[in-house]
């Protein structure tokens, strides 16, 4: 006669599946952290252009830029981090952030900062150091919204 089929797994068929799934998931979990990470820094860019439209129209009906961003209705946003957009007025020297520098330490805007502290929430005035490599900035009077690593004076 023969024998009933056996019922359930074996131990090894367990541990090949898990393995299996092990793999998988190593496979998507960076995966995954890449996507959200270019998916907050696009966001942040694109928060910053809006930013600068907003503040652009306000100089124009006021004839000078703001000294803060609360003076846009700005001041409550936050970056895709949960940090507040930092703003410098050139002029007035006022806002919450401070002027920015190239690696030549020449200033990066003429008019105003806006930028994003990035990822790990550290910055320094200079963008080309390495605490500043991750924050998303704005240059050359808007000409430049992106990435500090990516900007090249």
């Amino acid at each position: 006669m023969r024998r009933a089929s056996r019922l359930g797994y074996s131990i090894f068929e367990i541990i090949v599946v898990l393995a299996i799934g092990g793999i998988i998931f190593a496979i998507t979990v960076p995966a995954v952290q890449t996507y959200m990470d270019r998916t907050r820094l696009a966001q942040a860019i694109t928060d910053i252009g809006q930013m600068s439209i907003t503040i652009k129209q306000y100089s124009r009906t006021k004839g000078a830029y703001p000294n803060t961003l609360a003076d846009v209705g700005l001041d409550t946003r936050t970056d895709p981090w949960g940090r507040p957009y930092q703003y410098y007025n050139v002029d007035t020297g006022t806002g919450n952030g401070q002027a920015r520098k190239d690696k030549k330490l020449h200033p990066l805007n003429s008019d105003y900062e806006l930028y994003s502290v990035g990822a790990d929430g550290q910055t320094t005035s200079q963008v080309t150091k390495d605490v500043s490599r991750d924050d998303v900035i704005r240059a050359r009077d808007g000409g430049f919204i992106g990435l500090a690593a990516d900007f090249d004076p």
